[in-house]
């Protein structure tokens, strides 16, 4: 594959704005490659396609083809992508690539095309992400390890001791100073194989928020193909502008429902409910200790009773290794 073909997805949720700054970021690492950008309006219900509609049409010269296509209902971050990518490029066939851009993402110079030379060169690998930093310049974390039991109970109970001990299981991996292999990466600045998802599908629809990602690398990997985390695929990422996560005053109920359906699906009830005594059993044991040493909690208010009432309102009403949504099936017959 010398020439590969890349359709960039800038999946817009009412920032407007930024997202106009996400194209002309991503337009500059596209020049000189073979593909196109595609603007997705996820149902804002706002302005949103008014301004990208005069954003794309005000623009001179791209280097590369731009389109914007506004989905009828926001079914949330995988719906999104999704429909983005069954959209394929505007000749009709879908391109060997799909790079997944966020809104409040910015390429910095190389981002894209590092990202495709390490699929390249790697040609198990079927998702590849960037390194993220915030724009004021500290670093995202974006490498994670999959969830577990044992850390559902590390990242709950926030103790030193727990954390050497459960050192394997630490969701979130030590930054990484060079480009390495891992369990899963942050969707935000995400380069996936077309060939790939022609086997394994897209993203579940079933989660709205969160979770989507991790599902997808993990059915990557039960697939034989590879997540890399790509060092010197540098983004800029402002972080959060579309869901207000830095805001919550109380966890929304689709970060419940997609974490449910993550370790439901992926491994059984009686998992999930393992995974949720763990957190529940680690959160209560730091809030001891905590309220001791009179230090701030952390979590957002009523999260455990919040979690809790969650798991014991849905788990019996999710099956077991729950079947992907329809939107989820293979691009093959499309790619023909």
């Amino acid at each position: 594959m010398t020439d590969p073909s890349v359709l960039t997805i800038i999946l817009n949720f009412r920032t407007p704005e930024l997202t106009l700054k996400a194209l002309d970021a991503a337009l500059r690492e596209m020049a000189g490659i073979r593909g196109e950008i595609l603007v997705v309006d996820n149902g804002s219900g706002d302005d949103s396609c008014e301004v990208l509609t005069r954003g794309i049409e005000g623009l001179a010269n791209p280097p590369v083809p731009v389109r914007f296509k506004a989905s009828a209902r926001n079914g949330g971050f995988g719906a999104g992508n999704n429909f983005g990518m069954h959209a394929g490029l505007s000749d009709g066939t879908q391109p060997d690539f799909y790079y997944i851009l966020n809104s409040d993402a910015f390429p910095q110079k190389g981002a894209i095309r590092n990202l495709i030379a390490h699929m390249q060169t790697h040609r198990h690998c079927g998702i590849a992400g960037s390194a993220i930093r915030g724009v004021d310049g500290e670093p995202h974390q974006t490498a994670f390890r999959f969830p577990t039991i044992a850390g559902e109970f590390e990242g709950a109970i926030r103790t030193g001791i727990f954390t050497r001990l459960l050192r394997n299981s630490v969701v979130p991996l030590p930054l990484p100073d060079s480009t390495i292999r891992v369990d899963w990466v942050a969707g935000a600045s995400a380069l996936l194989r077309r060939r790939m998802l022609d086997e394994i599908g897209l993203f579940d629809e079933t989660f709205f928020l969160y979770f989507e990602e991790t599902d997808l690398c993990l059915r990557a990997a039960r697939a034989g193909w590879e997540t890399w985390y790509v060092r010197n695929s540098e983004v800029l990422h402002e972080g959060s502008s579309s869901t207000g996560m830095k805001l919550w005053k109380r966890t929304p109920t689709y970060w419940f429902d997609s974490r449910l359906h993550y370790f439901t699906k992926n491994h059984g009830r009686a998992y999930a409910a393992g995974a949720t005594l763990a957190r529940l059993t680690g959160a209560l044991l730091w809030r001891t200790r905590a309220i001791l040493s009179r230090r701030s909690i952390g979590d957002p208010p009523h999260f455990l009773r919040d979690l809790v009432t969650h798991f014991a309102g849905n788990i019996r009403r999710r099956p077991d290794h729950v079947a992907a949504t329809p939107m989820t099936k293979p691009l093959v017959e499309e790619s023909k």
